[in-house]
């Protein structure tokens, strides 16, 4: 008998000594899903992975704590960590493979659920491990602690792993808010957890005899006083919630934010296990317009092939502020970020950013009428439209004049106008296979919403561009935040940024993109039509906001609307960019924009007798294209100077005092009938006038005294529209 008991004893030490308490952790056990959140950091956008979030023990309430005492191991404060009786119970049931009455203490529970390389197993050696460790658990941790693990690793039911993601599975608050009733239905359901999630029928009365025994135990624990127990009503869990799907825009959302973490270097164990708490770009009321924008303008029967896309920048910050991808349950395909379609005439001015780079004033004239050759090359204006041999870049801009912008990206260079492309946000390698064509200004490069509105955003900051992203701030399970903000690079001069944003007012005020008008603020803009309208574009922007609007067909057929017939960039891509704008600017101020500094807007004496009386449509009137012969050949691109911190990589034609000629072409030549030096005729060197006060440029000719001189569009026209070119949608 002694000897028995000295070998038991014996290996009983042995195996003390061999079962230490393990140096990690279930994955399982401590996973803390991710928590999406809006702008405002308060709206969840999403969760991801685990449904759990760990609390200290201090908040969860005593009658709570209390009640799963009662439930699962009365004796926890005053036990050793394990239960004599439930383990023989326990050991015995695995002996004969009969189901008994469990037997395993909290800390048991935790031990075996908890800790890693302890497996479910039902087995003698398991059984006698989970003990040995619970055991010395009890010995190194103090109760509270085990307690605090527990409560917020056990699972209970409604995907809710711990007692605060139960809290608000079953009774829709956080778990300092429970009540004694709740709590004890929260400890009820740990037995059962599946069974009693949504009790019904027998299941019910099953659940709330269960319930009256927790209620009973925490009497006999002397947690509760009877009269206090007898007054408890069994509480009504709430309807179970459905997970948050990801439809609509919600999908979208969490792919580019996915997507954003890992570029930061997020991987996706943490985002689902590491109980993130990220707070996006993404304002929940613009989201909401933005969605609202398009499909209350959207006609009826509109082709199920026509996507549109849409998306809102904060100029100040990079931010994306809103979007609209179209349905993510029909496709996971956004058209906002993903989709990218050539961008037609909203890419021409990053070729008028790159001419006032080089030092080229809004007064510069340039080729506008139709056809226009260059080498094999003849490149039409929408409909043949000729606008005048020599036109100002104010007047080709509010016109979308083809001609003149191919002329432009010929006198400029075309290196020049990819340079200013990628500075305001374009990827190179969306413009490497087409920036070697003359056609290249009028935006044969594919792009997308965000990237145009990222872009133009960079008119709106004065020539500063801050990318575009959509994370703020994140903050891990310890309580450490990361704020995200966008680097700001300088793109363009602030005057550049300017007179761009100048010449892009005037087609607003009176160009092709009327429809896009505010009644309250100015807007800078452009429309954007492709080659039979396989894309059809508005981007615009006011101080606050950049924002881009298109449409095209999956199938790079025309974007056909009936009613509509082949639609433009100023018919529903500018109304949709209205409405939206309208609801988000809505109580804000409204802001200027800074005035031109190449072009008098008070000025209105014309050079070239711009006004209603003068043939201003047709070529000089002795036949001369004011010193501008016509492009021709291939395009002849600068060379880029190694070592220059000019993001455009290029310098001006220098004059003999070492400044670039006013007045002069980037060959050297002086338009005919000009004075040299960029003086106006009747003018002083330095005076008034509109002379450019930009070295380099041309004098600068001042608007018609009469805008409505300007041949309206008819319904439905716009003067922009690119020579033929493959349509690239990814």
């Amino acid at each position: 008998m002694i000897s028995g008991l000295v070998v038991l004893a014996v290996a009983f030490g042995v195996i003390w000594l061999l079962t230490p308490i393990p140096d990690s952790t279930k994955k399982d056990a401590t996973a803390e899903g991710s928590v999406i959140y809006y702008r405002n950091g308060k709206n969840i956008l999403a969760k991801q992975g685990v449904n759990r979030e760990n609390v200290p023990l201090a908040q969860v309430p005593k009658p709570v704590r209390e009640a799963v005492i009662a439930a699962e191991n009365r004796t926890f404060y005053r036990d050793k960590g394990v239960s004599v009786s439930g383990t023989a119970r326990a050991v015995w049931s695995t002996l004969t493979g009969r189901q008994l009455q469990g037997g395993s203490t909290i800390t048991q529970q935790l031990v075996r659920n908890y800790y890693s390389g302890i497996g479910q197993e039902r087995s003698i050696s398991r059984k006698l491990k989970e003990i040995m460790i619970a055991l010395k658990v009890d010995r190194s941790k103090s109760k509270d602690w085990v307690l605090e693990q527990y409560l917020n690793t056990i699972y209970f039911g409604r995907g809710a792993h711990g007692v605060q993601a139960a809290s608000r599975a079953y009774f829709d608050t956080d778990v300092q808010n429970l009540d004694v009733a709740q709590g004890a239905y929260l400890a009820a359901v740990i037995q059962q957890p599946s069974r009693f999630a949504n009790p019904a029928g027998a299941d019910l009365e099953v659940v709330r005899a269960r319930w009256r025994s927790v209620i009973d135990g925490m009497v006999e624990i002397g947690a509760l006083g009877r009269a206090e127990a007898g007054r408890q009503t069994f509480p009504e869990p709430a309807e179970q919630k459905p997970p948050l799907t990801t439809t609509g825009q919600d999908g979208y959302m969490l792919a580019q934010v996915r997507a954003e973490l890992n570029r930061l270097g997020y991987s996706d164990e943490d985002i689902n296990q590491g109980g993130l708490k990220i707070t996006t770009t993404f304002d929940r009321r613009l989201m909401r317009l933005a969605r609202e924008a398009v499909t209350s303008v959207l006609p009826d029967g509109t082709p199920k092939k026509v996507r549109t896309g849409l998306a809102a920048v904060d100029p100040a910050t990079g931010e994306v502020r809103a979007f609209y991808g179209g349905d993510f349950a029909t496709t996971q395909y956004d058209n906002a970020f993903s989709a990218k379609v050539q961008a037609g005439s909203t890419f021409k001015p990053y070729t008028l950013a790159a001419a006032l780079e080089a030092g080229y004033g809004l007064g510069t004239r340039v080729y506008g009428d139709s056809p226009l050759t260059i080498g094999s090359a003849e490149i039409p204006n929408a409909g043949g439209r000729s606008y005048g041999s020599a036109i100002t870049l104010v007047e080709a801009t509010r016109g979308s004049v083809n001609t003149a912008f191919v002329d432009l990206g010929q006198k400029v260079g075309l290196d020049r106008v990819a340079a200013a492309a990628e500075a305001a946000g374009i990827p190179a390698e969306q413009l490497a296979q087409q920036k070697a064509f003359p056609t290249f200004p009028l935006g044969t490069a594919s792009v997308s919403a965000v990237q145009q509105a990222s872009g133009f955003g960079t008119f709106a900051a004065g020539g500063i561009h801050r990318d575009a992203h959509v994370i703020r701030e994140v903050t891990d399970a310890a309580g450490n935040t990361r704020k995200f903000t966008a680097p700001e690079r300088r793109a363009f001069s602030a005057s550049t940024a300017a007179d761009a944003t100048y010449a892009l007012q005037q087609v607003v005020r009176g160009g092709t993109g009327t429809a896009a008008a505010l009644p309250d603020r100015p807007v800078a803009g452009k429309t954007g039509t492709t080659d039979e309208s396989a894309a059809v574009w508005f981007t615009g922007y006011v101080p606050q906001l950049s924002v881009a609007v298109n449409m095209f067909r999956d199938d790079n057929k025309p974007v056909r609307i009936p009613g509509w017939g082949e639609l433009y960039g100023g018919t529903l891509p500018a109304q949709i960019w209205r409405t939206f704008m309208t609801g988000a600017l809505e109580g804000k101020p409204a802001k200027e924009f800074p005035p031109p500094v190449t072009w008098n807007p008070n000025n209105f004496w014309d050079a070239y007798a711009m006004g209603p009386d003068s043939d201003r449509h047709s070529p000089d009137r002795n036949g001369v294209e004011f010193g501008y012969p016509d492009p021709s050949g291939p395009p002849t691109p600068v060379p880029s100077e190694a070592g220059t911190e000019d993001p455009y990589d290029q310098t001006m034609p220098q004059g003999p005092d070492g400044e670039g000629q006013a007045g002069q072409t980037p060959d050297g030549g002086t338009p005919d009938g000009q004075p040299p030096g960029g003086q106006t005729p009747g003018r002083t060197p330095g005076g008034g006038g509109g002379q450019s006060t930009r070295p380099g440029a041309s004098p600068v000719p001042q608007p018609t005294a009469n805008p409505g001189d300007w041949p309206d569009d008819p319904p439905g026209f716009e003067a922009d529209s690119s020579p033929a070119q493959p349509l690239a949608v990814p």
